[in-house]
């Protein structure tokens, strides 16, 4: 017997957000959230997204057991202002059984035709700032800090009942090389001296926080033409900064600035924190943060985060700048592995600014859509 329940407490939320760690126990490549900010996300009262958006949260239970969950988003801004007048669902996570995933599925429906909208699609987060796609290719690859991983029956349920691919999300994994290239070094010095350009360099967390909102703007204008692009609101930056800020290192931000002092480009990388956080296994305390801490200084692998660029300067040569810095920065700390960020597969601007590492396509994920 199948039973869609939802949740009412913070006990209920516990549960919610506790369930993948049973679904994917020891699971090799699985990367646990950590449970408190998980909580945290989820909750009305600390997540300052739901002055747009609203959520139900639902558990399924087969036999008495936790067989599935479901969230249930609506952003209003994608809504009202953006005019899609779409049903997000995310947080989803199913044992192989199509009519658990079937029922769940059937739950979100509904909602979705009492709010009157027209379609629902998942798995996403409340925001393009968040996980987003149900993995289709690459099951056999560690997950990241910012990924959802799924068992290969996800996608087959999705197809089964009526969903198609709606966006996909691409990932690649590189080799670093051992020293930038000559074409690299000539390119970086000729659009420095064309654009009037320098870097930002940073010692110390402190010195970065007065450019955070001046990133946080660029990414909406770096991708706002793009299909699953929801502007990021001033008051969500708060957020994201607490959210993050604890696995930022200064040397690993890159930002350009014009004659002017004037931000124009940034780049985000990180250590890979994916083995750190497996070994946490969702608790900072007591020993988590050990983990999260080694892994910031010895690391050999890395990932590219976030890149915006201001729409006067996309296509003017800006990432050969960004990319000695970080070139430089993976020599010196003997990072010899890199991964980028999921990208949607049209963006092509984006695909083409890894072609010197070689890269290679490792992971892909989509999400679902279906008419309301």
């Amino acid at each position: 017997m199948i039973q869609v329940v939802p949740v009412h407490n913070k006990n209920d939320l516990k549960k919610f957000v506790l369930f993948p760690f049973t679904l994917y126990k020891d699971h090799p490549y699985w990367v646990p959230p950590i449970i408190a900010e998980e909580m945290a996300t989820l909750d009305q009262a600390h997540n300052p997204v739901f002055k747009n958006a609203e959520a139900q949260y639902f558990l399924a239970y087969k036999n008495g057991k936790i067989a599935g969950r479901i969230a249930v988003i609506i952003n209003h801004v994608e809504v009202q202002q953006q005019n899609k007048p779409k049903l997000r669902f995310g947080w989803f996570d199913v044992i192989d059984d199509l009519e658990v995933t079937k029922k769940l599925l059937e739950e979100a429906a509904k909602i979705g035709r009492e709010k009157k909208l027209s379609y629902m699609e998942g798995p996403v987060g409340f925001t393009n700032m968040e996980k987003a796609g149900v993995l289709t290719m690459g099951f056999d690859q560690r997950s990241t800090m910012i990924t959802w991983y799924h068992y290969p029956y996800y996608a087959k349920h999705f197809e089964a009942l009526g969903f198609e691919k709606q966006a996909t999300w691409v990932e690649f994994k590189m080799d670093i090389l051992p020293k930038a290239t000559d074409k690299v070094l000539k390119f970086s010095r000729l659009i420095k001296e064309r654009y009037a350009l320098s870097v930002l360099k940073f010692s110390n967390k402190q010195e970065i926080l007065p450019y955070v909102n001046r990133m946080f703007e660029l990414l909406n204008e770096t991708y706002s033409s793009l299909q699953t692009f929801v502007p990021i609101q001033p008051y969500q930056v708060e957020h994201y900064k607490e959210k993050y800020f604890k696995f930022i290192q200064p040397e690993y931000i890159t930002c350009v600035q014009d004659k002017n002092k004037e931000l124009v480009a940034f780049a985000i990388v990180m250590p890979s924190f994916s083995k750190a956080l497996q070994k946490a296994k969702g608790r900072l305390f007591p020993f988590g943060w050990y983990h999260i801490l080694k892994a910031q200084y010895k690391n050999d692998r890395a990932a590219f985060y976030l890149i915006g660029i201001h729409p006067e300067y996309q296509g003017k040569g800006v990432t050969a700048i960004i990319f000695e810095e970080i070139q430089n920065l993976f020599n010196r700390k003997g990072i010899v592995f890199g991964e980028t960020n999921p990208e949607l597969k049209e963006n092509t601007a984006v695909q083409r600014l890894w072609k010197d590492f070689n890269p290679v396509q490792h992971k892909e994920r989509s999400t679902f859509k279906k008419e309301l």
